[in-house]
């Protein structure tokens, strides 16, 4: 059994306010690229979590892995024995770990199926799990577990993902939020959401990673089509029109910035 854990992005992510249980009250235009993460599942006697790729030694604590919670939290007959190629960056904004929890939950749906209420399951485990079981464009509300569908026509979008191998704490980002709504999503398909569209964690993010502003700022001088931060960073992404834009764009950024991580795909 093999399944890719579909790196997370969020084309828009507008924050409203503070909720009385700590969490905060969003509107997100979940989207997801064609690469991340590798799993690869066999039966066995009990389940086994192995993680191996080149961020492998930045999942240090193996209770606290989405995949063997994931695991844990689903009835299934006998185990699994799960590889876990680690290729997205931790703390990056690509909900990596909710990424690797969902395509578990996707593996057991083909080999077990899931109970009815797999999708609570899935939100105990993270507000981004139930939107990356499916991993295809909706929107999120609340805490960004309220799902709804969305027609996506910017599938096939060149995407290109820059990290500037600087992880980055989700709630210290929240915590970094000025408290301003901006107002919500606008409506429409998804390129005239992610267009129109903004992420209020931006200046939190950067003021607390400043790299981040200068992965911005390379990949405006890029051809890109749009360029904005993932999530809570560190993140960013462009998109491009065609093979043949992205690559250069990838040549120039590789050339000038050697450090950074990036990856590149299409929109599911």
């Amino acid at each position: 059994m093999r399944e890719t854990a579909y790196a997370k992005i969020n084309l828009a992510l507008h924050v409203r306010g503070n909720r009385a249980d700590g969490y905060h009250e969003l509107e997100t235009l979940f989207a997801f690229v064609d690469a991340g993460d590798e799993l690869t599942a066999r039966r066995s006697d009990r389940d086994e979590l192995t993680v191996v790729g080149e961020f492998a030694s930045q999942l240090t604590d193996p209770f606290g892995n989405l995949v063997a919670k994931a695991l844990t939290s689903l009835p299934h007959t006998g185990g699994l024995a799960v590889v876990l190629e680690k290729n997205l960056p931790v703390a990056a904004g690509l909900g990596g770990g909710s990424a690797d929890a969902g395509a578990v939950f996707r593996i057991v749906r083909e080999e077990f199926g899931l109970p009815d209420d797999w999708r609570a399951r899935a939100a105990k485990l993270g507000a981004d799990v139930p939107a990356c079981v499916e991993s295809v464009a909706c929107l999120g509300r609340g805490t960004g577990t309220d799902l709804e569908p969305i027609e996506n026509d910017w599938v096939g979008t060149q995407v290109l993902l820059v990290n500037p191998r600087a992880p980055l704490a989700t709630s210290a980002v929240f915590a970094g939020w000025n408290r301003e709504d901006r107002g919500p999503l606008p409506e429409g398909t998804v390129s005239q959401i992610a267009t129109a569209g903004r992420n209020d964690l931006e200046t939190a993010a950067i003021s607390l990673c400043p790299p981040i502003a200068d992965v911005l700022a390379a990949l405006r001088q890029t051809d890109a089509d749009l360029v904005r931060m993932s999530g809570s960073g560190a993140t960013c992404f462009a998109l491009y029109r065609s093979h043949e834009v992205i690559q250069n764009a990838a040549e120039k950024l590789a050339s000038e910035h050697p450090g950074w991580w990036q990856m590149q795909g299409k929109l599911r």
